[in-house]
């Protein structure tokens, strides 16, 4: 190939091709309803995206809650087991208050249950609430309120706002 070179001495704006001054309508109103087409179909593509990543944000929030309550009965479940073992060293230490390996093994119990939220229901002294005592006698006791909790027969425990097992309780008439 040859290298061909052009020399242009002077060039003026009045050789150059005049450009339309207005463009061709037809043209005009093709690109102008593309644009709006274009724009039709951003918005639903967004619109799309917001609502998948709301879903996604619900989906998270509801598996997280899953968990959690599946957690809590798992929790929950283990607690009403060992109850029974609970109301054991409770009786073996109202057998043995002195002996120090039952209070040793009754305090480790009290801890693990601290640590997980379960705690035990106060009832001596406090006004029955029938969604965590169960009144199972009644009792005439002088210079004390009516509904009035004056003996446990058998500890109950919270999971936290949860009853796990309502107290036995002997109340005052």
């Amino acid at each position: 190939m040859e290298d061909k070179q052009v020399k242009v001495e002077q060039v003026s704006l009045d050789d150059a091709t005049p450009a339309p001054e207005q463009p061709i309508p037809e043209q005009e109103s093709g690109a102008d309803a593309r644009i709006a087409e274009l724009e039709k179909t951003l918005a639903d593509v967004n619109d799309k995206y917001l609502r998948t990543a709301a879903e996604l944000e619900n989906t998270r929030r509801r598996a997280a809650i899953d968990s959690e309550s599946r957690a809590r009965a798992r929790a929950m479940s283990v607690a009403e087991k060992i109850l029974p073992v609970i109301d054991a060293v409770a009786a073996a230490l109202k057998h043995t208050p002195d002996d120090e390996g039952i209070k040793s093994m009754a305090r480790a119990l009290e801890s693990a249950f601290d640590s997980i939220g379960i705690t035990r229901i106060e009832s001596v002294g406090k006004v029955l609430n029938p969604i965590q005592h169960n009144a199972i006698q009644v009792v005439d006791v002088k210079d004390t309120a009516p509904n009035t909790i004056v003996e446990e027969l058998q500890a109950g425990y919270m999971f936290g706002d949860t009853v796990l097992r309502t107290a036995m309780v002997v109340v005052a008439k």
